[in-house]
Formats: C-alpha cells, structure tokens, sequence
C-alpha cells in the first residue's frame, strides 16, 4: 500500500500523481495564537463552515477579515483543519490559485491545530491557552 501523502497541493481535484507541494513551516505570532484560542472556544466557525465546508472562496473571505482584523493583510487566505491538512488539500480545488490556474499562486494556507491537542477544560473557567497555542502552532504544519 502507498504511503497517503500529506499537506497541502496546488494540483487540481482528478490529478492521478499529486506533486506540486507547497512549503510547510511555521510562524509565531500572539495574533494567529489568540485566534486559534478564539477557534477552539468557538469563535470565528466561519472560518471553517462559511456556509458550507467547502465554500472555500467564502471560506478565504472570512479568513481574510478575521486575519486583517489582527493586522495581518493577506489577499487569500484560508484557515483549514488538520483533517483537510492530513487529506492534501489542494489550493486549485479551493480556487486560491489566482486568476488562472497555474498564473500565480495567491493563496496562504493555515492550518488550525486540533483542539484535543490541547487541555481545555482545566483551570476553570478556561485556561489560559495562549502558550499551549504559540507551542501547537510550531509543531503543526504551517500551523496558525
């Protein structure tokens, strides 16, 4: 059995040898860390359902809101989950490519850590996460 391969792709939905990889790394930021609080507490769902699952064009537009709101201006944004991450999530598919697939890559790709990577419940009310955050977003790809 092939090895699945991770990440996140720029080839289109229905292409037999997925290769066109984009880099994975990672950023800290108290920004991007406060709004991975803010997704796990709940916040900002339409980050990820804008109103669907796969809306991502609406998907990349609340992104692009949530993310200038904390000073960062980005002209195509999405916040995916590590679900989407481990399935190869495909910009062309999102349509984040630019105005002609192959033309210019325009599309950022975050990457929101699993909540159950982190302890939520404890201290009550809820913990401060901010650190547990800035860590979780080293260790994911391209975390946020």
């Amino acid at each position: 059995m092939a090895k699945k391969k991770r990440g996140v792709y720029q080839d289109p939905l229905g292409t037999a040898n997925i290769e066109d990889k984009v880099a994975d790394y990672s950023y800290s930021s108290d920004a991007l860390a406060q709004l991975i609080v803010d997704m796990w507490a709940g916040h900002h769902t339409d980050l990820l359902m804008a109103p669907a699952i796969n809306n991502y064009v609406a998907r990349s537009a609340n992104a692009k809101a949530a993310l200038a709101a904390r000073g960062i201006y980005l002209e195509k944004p999405i916040v995916i989950t590590e679900t989407e991450y481990e399935e190869g999530f495909k910009l062309a598919d999102a349509g984040l490519l630019g105005p002609a697939p192959g033309l210019e890559n325009l599309g950022v790709v975050f990457v929101l850590p699993r909540p159950s990577r982190a302890s939520l419940g404890a201290p009550p009310p809820p913990a401060p996460l901010l650190e547990t955050a800035k860590m979780l977003m080293a260790i994911t790809p391209n975390g946020i």
